[in-house]
């Protein structure tokens, strides 16, 4: 054989052999047992997006359920909104504790994960009735067996990590002053999201209500064309636009020193998904996000008592195993084969682009070691017991 083909042939037996090797080393970790619960109520199409990245987590680290050992599966491990198929037949199922079940489920888990309580609507669900910003709910928002659950767990010091949106719309204002009460935050009712164009003509998937409510507010027609953020409360909406109200359109997640050391996390980095507004109060910040405002920016927030850093990450103070994450983290498009393979992450850099808006950058970079972090943490303390 000619050196260059042989040179081409032992390449190609390595690229082959890597994904086996990686594999066996996967199936060769040892196994942490941990129960797990995990509250996923918007699921509206069959790949699970709101809680796939953190079971890909789970699986890649090797955590699984205690009785059986075997790992956790993002289609069925799961309380929440099951789409069934074929899916367009619109049919589905949920999956929910009873009041009857709440301590036991309490006594027996670990920990609970609520990644997304948004709920599935009309307008997700039979696509193109309406367009409007809400419509009739078919599931979702925090209930009370909901806030039941997130009590005893805490009243037992498992660890508790709700997300983006656990007590906003639709979840009822009772329920949302229990939580809020009981993780000791406040609730701006702000939320908002990064969009890289304002352009309802070059952007088919931008919110059309959004430009309603614009109109409806302002009493002028919707003008703006480069990438921003649009930041929204019950009845009002700003719209903050690159080079006029900021200066760099994607907000930036923001983690101190040590944090970064503890977590593995970088300094900064962009941040493209849903977030919310709160008030951390007594509350650890490990994170922030920033919005980089210009001196107009600056002074429309002011005037909506808006501050250009709030909170995206927090920790109860006291036990340090209740997490709240201001943004819709969990969401992200991974490939779950990949899962599977020890040291993945070497090769993050094929796996993921250079764009600052890339979800899958940010898993990597932020939301991967951040939750891989926060478990071997609470992890270490279980098996000290």
């Amino acid at each position: 054989m000619k050196k260059p083909l042989l040179i081409v042939a032992i390449i190609l037996v390595v690229i082959l052999a890597l994904p086996i090797i990686n594999f066996i080393r996967w199936t060769f970790q040892t196994k942490k047992p941990m129960d797990i619960v995990l509250l996923d109520k918007t699921v509206p199409t069959l790949e699970r997006e709101k809680h796939k990245s953190f079971n890909w987590i789970l699986t890649n680290e090797r955590f699984v359920k205690k009785e059986k050992r075997t790992s956790y599966s993002y289609r069925k491990d799961y309380y929440g909104f099951y789409p069934t198929r074929p899916l367009r037949d619109k049919l589905f199922d949920k999956k929910d504790y009873r009041l009857a079940d709440l301590i036991t489920i309490a006594e027996n888990s670990d920990a609970v994960y609520f990644t997304d309580t948004y709920g599935v609507f009309y307008n997700e669900w039979y696509r193109g009735i309406n367009r409007s910003r809400r419509t009739r709910k078919l599931y979702g928002g925090l209930n009370n067996n909901d806030n039941l659950l997130i009590k005893e767990m805490k009243l037992r010091n498992k660890l508790v990590i709700l997300e983006y949106n656990t007590f906003d719309y639709p979840t009822p204002e009772m329920e949302e002053y229990k939580l809020t009460d009981r993780l000791g935050i406040g609730f701006s009712g702000w939320s908002g999201k990064y969009f890289s164009s304002l352009d309802t003509l070059k952007d088919e998937n931008f919110p059309i209500w959004m430009t309603t409510m614009y109109r409806k507010q302002y009493k002028k027609p919707w003008t703006f064309t480069k990438p921003g953020i649009v930041l929204l409360q019950e009845k009002y909406i700003i719209v903050l636009e690159e080079g006029t109200h900021l200066n760099n359109s994607l907000l930036s997640i923001i983690t101190d020193s040590a944090y970064c050391a503890k977590y593995n996390l970088p300094a900064s980095i962009p941040f493209s998904q849903w977030f919310d507004i709160i008030d951390p109060k007594e509350n650890n910040v490990i994170s922030k996000f920033r919005i980089e405002t210009t001196s107009l920016g600056d002074s429309i927030l002011e005037d909506n008592n808006i501050t250009n850093e709030f909170p995206a990450v927090i920790q109860d103070p006291v036990s340090q195993t209740t997490y709240y994450f201001s943004g819709d983290f969990a969401n992200s498009k991974i490939p779950y084969w990949s899962s599977r393979l020890k040291g993945v992450d070497k090769l993050n850099w094929i796996i993921y682009s250079k764009k600052p808006d890339d979800s899958r950058r940010f898993f990597w970079l932020y939301y991967r070691p951040l939750i891989k972090g926060i478990l071997y943490d609470y992890y270490n303390t279980l098996s000290a017991k």
